[in-house]
């Protein structure tokens, strides 16, 4: 197939094969199919033949939504799973055993914090960088180290990793780079082609657009050769080649978990990641006129946003996203309280703890989705207690102003009257 654009690409790049003309790959809402014979379903289950068998396995709708962020992210396979976490989950415990150590990003979700603080029941444990940059992750690299680990824009600090020159590092040192993409989207940045070598998403977000369909789903980019004496649980699947990986995972973890995405999730996504382009084109632009715009209306509001000169990675991000810089940005307001009142004041952004929806939505990450944090992880994250978590949406850039404005100057009345 000729190469496309972007949103050429989500509509057109990958066949339906519908015997009966859908323009949408239908719902196959089975748990199981069935077969001729015995021994057709016999190869099927041996992997000597192609075909579905049990909807925990494999699925004809959940393959359509594989095969198309494959398709984007530039990937030769991908293994859809239940949800974000269980994407990252099953990602990293493919390849990871007790006494392995994975390097991380600091600005990482609460969630995944989590995720890695629950690894070390289990012998796996995560060093932290402080500093977004190359060199400080390869002065945390060990022997122990089996992986490198970041978000394409961190959530919610909003540091920019340098995919292509962190991808260096990591191959320096024999290791494979991991990166959460869930927040750039591959209509911003793609980075198996700056040497990532697996990608995840929470596809719950962006991909959805909706917030109707919790999902994740791996990207696997073929090029990582395994040294078997390093990932001894991959000298089995060797012999698959550039498919090694995910043949392990869809013959090990993955059916084993049950993490599964639904044949519905699926369709609602392929629904979803038809509008992706032009939905991030919105919210981008929307964002970062919203960030220059609260800029200017007092200086005791402290903007993020990687789209703003005064953002420390505004360079790296311009020249890694193309001139977008995402949807997401935060501001503090000096203490906790006024974060609430300026939530509560706001009418249009939706108070709830996600991203990606068309309409706007803010939260308090302190109290929600990094409550569990202790104070020093908290930082380390990008989180404080005076924070708002601003998701843009779609909405007429003019009405988001003005209720942030009205929102901003009832707060400052309430604080001059307390004073």
């Amino acid at each position: 197939m000729s190469e496309y654009g972007f949103n050429t690409n989500i509509l057109h790049g990958t066949a339906i094969n519908d015997p009966h003309g859908a323009t949408h790959m239908p719902v196959y809402q089975n748990s199981a199919f069935c077969y001729e014979t015995a021994e057709e379903l016999e190869k099927v289950f041996n992997n000597k033949a192609f075909g579905f068998s049990y909807t925990r396995i494999n699925n004809p709708t959940v393959e359509s939504f594989e095969k198309r962020i494959t398709m984007l992210e530039k990937g030769i396979a991908s293994v859809a799973c239940a949800s974000g976490m269980a994407a990252l989950c099953n990602a990293m415990l493919n390849i990871l055993q007790a006494g392995d150590e994975i390097v991380a990003a600091a600005g990482l979700y609460g969630g995944t914090v989590e995720l890695f603080e629950d690894f070390e029941a289990y012998g796996i444990h995560t060093v932290y960088v402080t500093e977004n940059t190359p060199e400080a992750y390869e002065e945390k690299i060990t022997e122990k180290t089996r992986l490198i680990f970041a978000e394409t824009i961190g959530n919610p600090k909003l540091d920019v990793t340098d995919i292509k020159a962190i991808a260096e590092t990591a191959h320096r040192n024999g290791l494979p780079l991991l990166i959460d993409n869930t927040v750039a989207t591959p209509c911003l940045v793609r980075p198996i082609e700056l040497g990532a070598d697996i990608v995840v998403h929470s596809s719950s977000k962006y991909i959805n657009g909706n917030s109707d369909a919790i999902s994740g789903i791996i990207v696997w980019s073929g090029k990582f050769r395994w040294d078997a004496e390093r990932y001894p649980g991959m000298a089995a699947y060797r012999k698959f080649g550039p498919m090694a990986y995910v043949a392990k995972l869809r013959n090990g973890l993955f059916r084993s978990f049950g993490a599964c995405l639904s044949p519905q999730n699926a369709f609602l996504n392929n629904l979803g990641l038809e509008t992706l382009g032009l939905r991030m084109e919105r919210q981008c632009r929307n964002a970062l006129e919203l960030a220059e715009y609260l800029q200017t209306i007092g200086a005791d509001l402290q903007v993020e946003y990687p789209g703003l000169k005064s953002s420390a990675y505004h360079e790296l991000a311009e020249k890694q996203f193309g001139g977008r810089f995402g949807a997401i940005l935060t501001l503090r307001v000096g203490s906790k309280e006024r974060a609430f009142r300026m939530i509560n004041s706001l009418k249009l952004p939706l108070i709830l703890s996600n991203i990606g929806d068309t309409k706007t939505l803010v939260i308090h990450p302190a109290s929600t989705i990094a409550a569990h944090l202790t104070e020093e992880a908290q930082i380390q994250s990008g989180v404080y207690g005076d924070q708002i978590r601003v998701s843009v949406g779609i909405e007429d850039i003019e009405d988001l102003k003005k209720d942030f404005l009205q929102a901003y100057e009832n707060t400052r009345e309430e604080q001059a009257a307390e004073g």
